[in-house]
């Protein structure tokens, strides 16, 4: 069964508190220390900083991907199948997600951490506008090749929540693969 609209803002703001309030709490060492290879090349290491920054890319994009099926796009995710209708192959689509990432992590590297805030403010703020414009039955919605959550509109958004818990969990298991401390007093929130 569908998140109900309240479920949905409720899971968004609360976890977007606990993002906040997790990083914000890392010290400037912790925050810039290389941590986890990149997906695109391993040779690059992210950050927690790039990691906080990636959520709010992938936020921004699944905004547009709802406002194309809205506009009637008949392939608003636009990772499955290229323009023409070809299947891609996981490998091609990962290929492409991962350069998609890399290259969002690698623009917003030099930001400060409360200039990656304000990128991911804008970003919940974009989700939240776009809810507010949805009957209840949109965000019953299937969302055209989307395999996240139960791929309805309300369940691609709400994604947005889970994501960020999800990506703490791999920094701490990179900071943990290479030896180094995992900072205990981040996750007081």
């Amino acid at each position: 069964m569908p998140l109900s609209r309240a479920e949905i803002e409720i899971k968004l703001n609360r976890d977007r508190s606990w993002l906040v309030e997790t990083y914000a709490r890392l010290t400037e060492d912790d925050l810039l220390r290389p941590a986890t290879p990149s997906e695109h090349d391993p040779a690059v290491l992210w950050n927690a900083k790039d990691h906080l920054a990636h959520l709010s890319g992938i936020e921004f994009n699944f905004v547009r991907m709802v406002r194309r099926h809205l506009a009637g796009d008949a392939n608003p995710v636009n990772i499955r199948a290229d323009d023409s209708g070809r299947e891609r192959s996981r490998d091609e689509i990962m290929a492409m997600v991962h350069a998609m990432t890399e290259d969002w992590a690698r623009r917003h590297r030099d930001m400060s951490l409360a200039e990656v805030f304000a990128v991911g403010q804008q970003a919940r703020a974009d989700t939240l506008k776009l809810m507010s414009e949805l009957s209840d039955a949109q965000l019953a919605e299937t969302l055209p090749g989307a395999p996240w959550a139960d791929g309805t509109i309300g369940g691609v958004l709400s994604v947005n929540a889970d994501h960020g818990r999800m990506h703490w969990h791999w920094l701490k298991e990179g900071f943990k693969a290479q030896g180094l401390a995992v900072p205990d007093y981040a996750e007081q929130a």
